[in-house]
């Protein structure tokens, strides 16, 4: 199984025409939050349209996961958080989003909501709680967020992540955890695109400009994961020790 994992692509067209011509030659395509961009000056009703159009156009070509982040709140739940329902009409549509669970290989997939309050961080541990029971060979979270106090979430001054996700790693110990959020993290010194918690690979391909986003190609038969960026591209095998080679 091959899988593109993207995110953060903030509402860049020419970025979501580049996921949508590359869907056809993988399996799956991962896009880890942040697709809406909410200092746009694009009414964020307009940008979600054309985000929707994006995703029904991908979803034929592959199977299509996503999850929400910061950016793609357009309502609010009760207790007041941000939440983005515009993604649950995506699921009409046969995309897999905030969560849904899904099963290929062997490996199952959890894709969690972007959480800013107790209410959605509740719903976050329930769901990896009900996924941590389902039978599985490899389990792999969409989760925009990157862990807190790794170099995939150092922004150059300091760590910006999930510390409630670091602590779900060590209890659950999933596989593979996909993120972002963190723009800078692959291009800051002491920063990564690839972190190793325990057992746990932890990604953030970063953002850059230009029509293609950073990406990360996982490759199960391979077992590699290659980061593609305006920097660079580096590889790391799955089934070793860290160690990134340029490619």
């Amino acid at each position: 199984m091959k899988y593109l994992v993207v995110a953060d692509l903030h509402y860049t067209l020419k970025q979501l025409d580049w996921v949508n011509l590359a869907a056809q030659d993988f399996d799956l395509v991962i896009i880890a939050g942040d697709l809406l961009d909410i200092a746009s000056v694009v009414e964020l009703d307009v940008q979600i349209l054309v985000v929707m159009k994006y995703l029904k156009q991908i979803q034929p070509r592959t199977r299509l996961l996503t999850c929400s982040g910061n950016h793609d709140g357009d309502e609010r739940n009760s207790g007041d958080e941000s939440v983005a329902q515009w993604m649950q009409e995506a699921r009409a549509d046969g995309v897999l989003v905030d969560g849904d669970w899904f099963e290929r290989d062997g490996c199952l997939f959890t894709i969690c909501p972007w959480w800013d309050g107790p209410q959605t961080k509740a719903e976050v541990a329930a769901l990896l709680q009900r996924d941590s029971l389902r039978p599985k060979n490899h389990w792999v979270w969409v989760y925009h967020a990157p862990p807190n106090g790794s170099p995939v979430s150092w922004t150059g001054k300091k760590y910006f992540g999930d510390s409630d996700l670091a602590g779900w790693i060590d209890q659950y110990r999933p596989q593979m955890v996909l993120s972002g959020h963190v723009h800078d993290a692959p291009f800051r010194k002491d920063g990564s695109w690839v972190d190793r918690i325990g057992s746990t690979w932890v990604f953030n391909m970063g953002r850059q400009i230009g029509p293609s986003p950073t990406h990360i190609i996982i490759d199960t038969e391979s077992a590699t994961a290659s980061w593609y960026s305006l920097a660079g591209n580096e590889q790391i095998h799955l089934d070793r020790d860290l160690l990134k080679e340029s490619i």
